[in-house]
């Protein structure tokens, strides 16, 4: 049975390792840049310290895949990344096996360090590639090259039983024929699994900037969507079919720890920025940590975690949560699920008038997903089926 048919949510921990050698102009996630070595010893000691504060909110668990990302985690020392797998283990049970990630920079490999993770447990890494051509590379901020990123790809392949690396789409003045090359090329390199993610314009970051200055544009919309619907043909004809947005694989390398996102499972999250989402009590909360790395470390060394954030979700925002994250995926979501959390199915004139325009499908008579055409627009899909 492949993993995508293994429906089951799962319990996921997810590590928020923030700390990055430069910070990319398109990034707005939590990550920072030190100009002197940052102390590793201080923030495992942290990070073992609020694993087991969260070990004590959650009870014993089964947990079904770790995932180290950032921020650059490939800058982590191997020694910090057993410290972080060891208290992990020591805290909920971990089944020999499961999938453990860590998101690595092709400019920050070494085959040393790889090795040195893959002996401490990780047995699946997920590089930022970004792009395969280095005018654009350097455009994106990215301090690799081509070579080194192929570079990357080979060792991990060499050292790691599975690896994934991303790119990024809908760069200025991209072709459906460069992307097409693109991507050909990205596929013939990949082991059996690809994140492709459109270039958006995220607000507080540099691009949001000079995209405002109009020092660059992006393509339209309908040139993206041209460019997504490219990029679903030629992915399902390499047999890497999207089995979510963004997401592409071969049957069974679908990455477990994004499935519990998706499916609105369970995770704990710790490290600076990090949130969690988890049943408490019989109640789902969310665990939000303080951004700022030496301030998170502060904190847990004061009162053994660095939540400064969260709440308890009512029954109508799961779920919200559970049709918003379940609809991004190919396999659809469970409606006697989601009549579990809302305490109502959902509506079936709205979804008949959405399978009418073409936007939404039975999948039998239990699941629904969401068509293609469909995933282009999925958030006034939701917003619809929400009311």
């Amino acid at each position: 049975m492949t993993m995508l048919l293994d429906r089951t949510p799962g319990f996921g921990v997810y590590v928020h390792w923030p700390f990055c050698a430069a910070k990319c102009p398109y990034c707005d996630f939590n990550s920072h840049v030190r100009h002197q070595p940052v102390d590793q010893e201080r923030f495992a000691r942290a990070f073992e310290t609020e694993l087991a504060t969260m070990r004590n909110r959650t009870g014993p668990r089964e947990v079904t895949s770790i995932f180290l990302g950032g921020g650059t985690p490939s800058l982590m020392k191997p020694q910090t990344v057993a410290t972080v797998l060891d208290a992990v283990a020591k805290n909920w049970t971990v089944p020999a096996g499961i999938e453990v990630t860590l998101e690595a920079n092709p400019s920050s490999v070494e085959a040393e360090r790889f090795r040195g993770y893959r002996a401490a447990g990780v047995n699946r890494v997920s590089l930022g590639v970004q792009a395969l051509n280095d005018k654009d590379l350097r455009f994106l901020g990215r301090l690799h090259n081509v070579d080194e990123a192929l570079h990357a790809i080979g060792l991990a392949r060499e050292i790691f039983p599975r690896l994934s690396f991303d790119l990024i789409y809908a760069r200025p003045g991209q072709t459906p024929e460069a992307w097409q090359a693109e991507l050909e090329q990205a596929i013939g390199h990949a082991a059996d699994h690809l994140s492709l993610y459109q270039l958006t314009i995220e607000e507080g970051t540099p691009f949001h900037a000079l995209h405002a200055a109009r020092k660059f544009a992006i393509p339209d919309n309908d040139h993206a969507a041209d460019l997504y619907a490219l990029t679903q043909e030629i992915t399902a004809a390499h047999g890497l079919p999207a089995y979510e947005i963004s997401n592409h694989a071969r049957s069974g390398a679908e990455s477990r720890h994004n499935l519990t996102y998706w499916r609105y499972g369970e995770y704990v999250g710790v490290g600076p920025g990090a949130h969690g989402r988890f049943v408490e009590n019989g109640r789902r909360v969310v665990t939000i940590a303080e951004k700022m790395p030496e301030t998170w470390a502060n904190l847990v060394e004061a009162k053994g975690h660095g939540v400064t954030g969260g709440e308890i979700l009512t029954r109508s925002e799961e779920a919200d949560e559970f049709l918003l994250m379940g609809l991004r995926l190919a396999e659809g979501i469970d409606l006697s699920r989601y009549e579990a959390f809302s305490g109502r199915g959902l509506s079936t004139a709205r979804l008949s008038m959405l399978q009418g325009e073409g936007l939404v499908a039975p999948i039998g008579n239990a699941r629904v997903r969401a068509t293609p055409a469909g995933m282009i627009v999925l958030d006034a899909v939701v917003a619809d089926l929400a009311r």
